[in-house]
């Protein structure tokens, strides 16, 4: 449990005796000189704040000192304390970098400096782009963030202190301020320890994060802990008492402790599992820390002869370490009294790794910052390869899409044909793998075989999956790839690359495959003579030739396109009131599959009925409703978000979603379960067919279906006919009119 709004920091502020006195003690194990370093920063900054009011003064100070205080816990050499401490002072203008180094060195300034650039991480839980210049502006912002961060992965330690010390005195913001920090944290920052493997400060982090956006949960489940640690403790006390009793035995020397379970772990596992606290297994947990390797599994084969162990509970993250660097083996047994109890095994140096992260790196390698530690050299591997890439890659949008779902770390673990282990985001593809392994073998991908079996290329991989790539000679990503609820691409940098590919063909080949790819859904929706000059001025383009251009060579998607003409196949629409309030009654939007949570139309695009909508699931806010269009729910939806979920508007007079009946004529030739087929695809789209009528022609083999579908709006029958459209043996479908 995280409480910290009366720090012992609070008592010194008002004297600088005694904070110089805290810094000492703070940084005693540093050297005489190291310390006097950092006082005199303390003192050259402190100067800047005497001309500031006394609490301003001394909030600026608070900061500083527990900022020192977290990165000193980490073992942070002096060079960072001293960073921190004038972290502030450039944005301020108090000073300037060339002062700083002329008075603290080029390392302290170098670091400086990369904090200044990563002011832009803050940025990333909301950019925009909204024209060329801006584009400009922040591809250069995340150019230098990222190679600060490369360069000395020390400025992300000390923005992570940073944004921890705010944390805690998020008390003292208003309530808007609050979720806005904590919903920022939880998307960025935890993400951002959890992948360089800081679990000291994750932790907090989430636990404070959960306070502000579930704090009825938060406070629920703190009570809870309170209430059971007496009986807890007592029986842990017990556990490690017969642990000891069982090593002493075999002559294993080895540390015993309780572990902590944090409020947010618990809360995210009743969540993930659909349970109650009383059915958590591993609120008892115990952690056991040796000297070696096969001490560990000595520990667990000692473990599990005197406690059975529980099935499918056993994790061996030595053997198969996190992406992170984390190792450890994990195992939960049933313990005295048959009560269940969960187990930590690792070295020390684990422990060590698994506490600190990256900044162990520092705290073993005595502040060599090349050093060989294969940990360390993983831990920030990914941001070389994101650095890499930005270079290559002019889409900004696309690279921080592609940086939030690296430090997401949600990882599936496959093989190539050669054996080498390749991670990619959760909900990848054989297309997502082959432009992982080269842009070329992903250009020139004509099919996959996974676990040599043939698989589409819209498989989701698995891991332990191994992947071999079936390749044509010559290079043809089809614009089908880059269509969202098709399923070909998870990740944004795979799309990147197609959208790179199809860019710089030919103008006329885009126009001629635009104007294909337009007729061929116009077919299907049965709308003839389009107006092509309307589509240019509502996507805000000069020219017919341009708006097509930009369908063939990706920049546009033919669902952007069948949003626009809802009123050309929806007519007559029932007239439903015009939403001019940010939140909705639950009656308004309908949450399909989940009852009782609380919907808010997003401030981005303010969707309006009779918009095409989809909702996204918050912590603290319910369901954020959005335009199916717009950029974020586009984003979610190309990454295949598990927040997300389908809504629809609600009638008011009758309570329900307003549907509208269309007619569809399928011509195929006849097999066995194409009805099926596509009632499964109907299903899958959440729509119901109210008439179905079917004529064979026994002397060629055809059928001809005339269906009745109910749809929302012509996105959802556009998705619909083109899945039934890539059935075996249907020649044609299209709207019928």
């Amino acid at each position: 449990m995280v409480a910290r709004k009366n720090s012992p920091i609070d008592a010194i502020l008002g004297d600088a005796h005694d904070i110089i006195n805290w810094l000492q003690k703070v940084t005693q194990h540093h050297s005489e000189e190291s310390q006097r370093n950092l006082i005199q920063a303390y003192q050259f900054i402190a100067e800047f704040y005497q001309s500031e009011p006394v609490e301003t003064r001394e909030r600026h100070i608070a900061h500083i000192l527990t900022m020192i205080e977290i990165l000193s816990e980490l073992g942070m050499e002096m060079e960072v304390l001293v960073a921190a401490t004038l972290h502030n002072a450039i944005e301020q203008n108090y000073t300037t970098l060339d002062i700083i180094r002329k008075r603290f060195g080029t390392t302290v300034e170098n670091l400086v400096d990369g904090i200044t650039k990563m002011k832009f991480f803050d940025k990333l839980s909301n950019c925009k782009i909204r024209n060329s210049k801006d584009n400009e502006q922040q591809s250069e912002s995340l150019r230098k963030m990222l190679l600060a961060m490369a360069e000395d992965i020390r400025v992300v330690l000390i923005k992570l202190a940073e944004r921890l010390h705010y944390m805690r005195v998020l008390y003292e913001f208003s309530a808007e301020k609050r979720h806005q920090f904590a919903h920022e944290t939880l998307e960025l920052f935890t993400p951002l320890a959890n992948r360089l493997g800081v679990w000291q400060i994750k932790w907090e982090l989430e636990d404070l994060s959960l306070r502000y956006l579930e704090p009825d949960v938060y406070k629920s489940l703190a009570r809870l802990l309170e209430e059971k640690r007496v009986h807890r403790e007592e029986y842990i006390n017990r556990v490690i008492q017969i642990l000891r009793s069982e090593l002493e035995k075999e002559n294993i020397q080895a540390e015993i402790t309780g572990r902590p379970k944090h409020i947010y772990s618990i809360w995210r596992k009743m969540e993930r599992k659909g349970i109650k606290y009383h059915q958590l297994s591993d609120v008892r947990a115990v952690r056991v820390l040796v000297d070696t390797v096969p001490e560990c599994y000595a520990v667990l084969g000692i473990m599990h002869s005197k406690w059975p162990p529980i099935e499918h509970e056993l994790d061996d993250y030595i053997g198969k370490p996190k992406k992170n660097g984390y190792q450890s083996l994990h195992t939960t047994v049933e313990g005295p009294e048959q009560k269940t109890v969960e187990i930590q095994i690792r070295t020390y140096e684990m422990h060590h790794h698994a506490e600190f992260g990256v900044a162990s790196h520092w705290r073993y390698k005595e502040g060599k910052l090349k050093g060989s530690d294969p940990r360390f050299e993983q831990g920030i591997s990914w941001l070389r390869q994101m650095l890499q890439w930005r270079e290559d890659e002019n889409d900004v949008g696309e690279v921080i899409d592609q940086f939030k779902l690296e430090i997401l770390d949600n990882r599936v673990y496959v093989l190539s044909p050669k054996g080498e282990v390749i991670a990619l985001p959760q909900g990848s593809t054989p297309l997502d793998f082959a432009y992982y392994i080269h842009t070329e073998l992903g250009h020139r991908c004509r099919g996959a075989k996974v676990n040599d079996k043939i698989m589409p290329l819209i498989y989701i991989l698995k891991t332990g999956d191994q992947v071999e790539i079936i390749s044509g000679k010559e290079e043809k990503p089809s614009r089908d790839w880059l269509i969202p609820h098709l399923g070909y691409l998870k990740t944004p940098r795979a799309r990147g690359r197609v959208k790179q590919w199809l860019r710089k063909q030919d103008t006329k080949q885009n126009t001629t495959n635009g104007k294909a790819l337009l007729e061929r859904e116009l077919k299907r929706l049965n709308i003839k003579n389009p107006n092509l000059q309307w589509f240019a001025q509502h996507f805000n383009l000069n020219s017919v030739d341009e708006f097509l251009a930009a369908l063939g060579n990706g920049d546009m998607t033919i669902g952007q396109v069948t949003q626009t003409i809802n009123e050309q196949i929806l007519s007559p629409k029932k007239p439903v009131p015009k939403r001019t309030s940010p939140t909705l009654i639950q009656s308004d939007v309908k949450i399909h599959g989940i009852l009782g949570l609380a919907t808010h139309i997003a401030g981005c695009c303010h969707p309006e009925p009779p918009a095409p909508i989809i909702g996204y699931v918050t912590v603290g806010r319910g369901v954020v409703i959005h335009h199916s269009d717009c950029p974020n729910s586009q984003r979610w939806q190309d990454e295949g978000n598990e927040r997300l979920v389908e809504v629809s508007w609600v009638n008011d007079d009758e309570s329900e979603v307003t549907v509208y009946p269309i007619d569809v004529h399928v011509y195929a030739y006849d097999r066995k379960g194409l009805l099926r087929d596509i009632t499964n695809i109907t299903t899958e789209k959440n729509i119901n067919i109210i008439a179905a009528n079917t004529v064979t022609n026994k002397e060629d083999g055809t059928v001809t279906m005339l269906l009745t579908l109910e749809v929302m709006d012509v996105s959802q029958l556009s998705q619909a006919l083109a899945a039934i459209d890539r059935l075996s043996n249907v020649m044609e479908v299209m709207r019928k009119t």
